[in-house]
């Protein structure tokens, strides 16, 4: 059901045999290419033919009536709305504390200069509705925002034919708990061109956006990868991916459930286990056999586990399994081992660490108050996951006096001349009536 690579004795550099899922961003892009460029000249229209060509769904408006987001926070299930209201008071307390504050530094008597974070002015949040409604990544996508202080707030997710083309009522509960009443009906690459160009009229107008965020398949990728630099965004999130990195104390039962929790995701996801113990990597094979085939998404998880993006990985010691995690660079990382906590310290690359035998990454997907958005594909080496800063941007702000600029006059005509710019530092010399000698 799952591959095998052994990596004992191996002095090579891992990256080269790790497992990871086929994600061809760039052929996407021209797929979506020509659904982009149709909402950006016919606007509602194109959205309205496209959703019924790729959803079956035929809308008369891509706005969600405000009537129908309160409906559905009214009908939704008690105990799913006390989880979510769970979710929101923990992702809240853990975002809030994320928020920068502005600082000034004075540089010289007369000279300082400020940073000051100001938020974006206007963001369009993307939640999936395909194979899971994702009403966690509206709480993911919204807290940190809002905290960010965000003025403007306007969420897409996919109708559902089986709703009378609304997006899922839980999405729609989430939105109404969060105070967040601009809503569209639309998914995929034309939900991501509508946030880029805008579309509509009148009260059913969407507004282009500053920044898109949110995970989407591979076609909401493109569309971000095609349309970055018209809009900001956040990452061009795939498939989720899970490794685990366990030793002998690991149990197999937790190893080979939290390895099927993000397998049921979708058919490509990730579920990576690296162990220096040949017995952990048996019992979890056998703990798999046993609980896929329970499981309720069996043949999608079974997809998953097989595919070239999933394995076992054998290495000789839990320090080799550092440098094998370190060099995937997880979506999400769980260190299941003696001492976790100080294994889980000498981790570089992860976009979350989950760490010892009660903190599984459904914790985090859910209500642990970490973000569940998340860079993966590698990306975590160099990229963080969703928080308040992604929605923040650092403007400074520079105020010096006729003293202090005069202090310095000496030093930036240099530079000036010394690259060649004299207009820099004639721009300097103007505002003195001495002359600053060029070098």
């Amino acid at each position: 059901m799952i591959a095998r690579i052994d990596l004992r004795g191996s002095l090579d550099d891992p990256r080269a045999v790790l497992p990871r899922a086929e994600f061809d961003v760039e052929a996407a892009v021209e797929r979506v290419r020509p659904i982009c460029e149709d909402v950006r000249h016919r606007g509602t229209e194109a959205l309205i033919e496209i959703t019924e060509r790729f959803d079956g769904v035929r809308l008369t408006s891509i706005r969600v009536p405000k009537a129908a987001i309160d409906d559905a926070l009214a009908q939704v299930d008690p105990d799913i709305r006390a989880a979510l209201e769970e979710s929101i008071r923990r992702a809240r307390l853990v975002h809030r504390d994320q928020r920068r504050t502005d600082h000034t530094t004075q540089v010289v008597p007369g000279g300082t200069v400020s940073e000051r974070w100001v938020p974006v002015d206007r963001v369009g949040l993307y939640v999936p509705g395909g194979l899971a409604p994702l009403a966690s990544s509206v709480v993911m996508n919204v807290v940190p925002a809002q905290e960010a202080g965000v003025p403007s707030l306007a969420l897409a997710s996919p109708p559902q034919r089986e709703f009378d083309g609304l997006p899922h009522p839980t999405i729609l509960a989430a939105c109404a708990l969060l105070g967040v009443d601009e809503v569209y009906a639309v998914g995929g690459a034309q939900a991501i061109a509508m946030f880029a160009y805008g579309a509509g009229e009148g009260e059913d107008r969407c507004e282009q956006v500053n920044l898109v965020t949110g995970p989407g398949n591979i076609y909401v990728a493109a569309a971000k990868r095609l349309l970055k630099g018209r809009i900001g965004i956040d990452a061009e999130a795939g498939t989720t991916e899970i490794a685990v990195l366990a030793d002998d104390t690991a149990d197999p039962r937790h190893v080979a459930a939290d390895l099927i929790s993000q397998a049921e995701h979708d058919p490509h996801a990730a579920s990576v286990l690296v162990t220096d113990s040949l017995a952990l990597a048996d019992a979890v094979e056998d703990e798999l056999k046993t609980q896929v085939a329970a499981t309720r998404h069996e043949a999608r998880v079974r997809e998953a586990l097989s595919g070239p993006q999933s394995g076992i990985i054998l290495v000789d010691s839990v320090d080799q399994g550092l440098d094998v995690v370190n060099a995937y660079a997880a979506e999400h990382l769980e260190i299941q081992t003696a001492d976790a906590a100080a294994v889980a310290a000498r981790v570089r690359n992860a976009g979350a660490v989950f760490v010892g035998a009660y903190s599984p990454v459904s914790l985090g997907d859910y209500a642990a108050g970490s973000n569940h958005v998340l860079p993966t594909g590698g990306c975590a080496c160099h990229s963080s996951g969703l928080s308040v800063q992604s929605f923040l941007r650092g403007i400074h702000v520079v105020d010096y006096s006729r003293e202090a600029l005069a202090d310095v006059a000496k030093h930036v005509v240099t530079f000036a001349d010394a690259e060649d710019l004299p207009g820099h530092g004639d721009a300097v010399r103007a505002r003195f009536d001495w002359t600053v000698p060029s070098t």
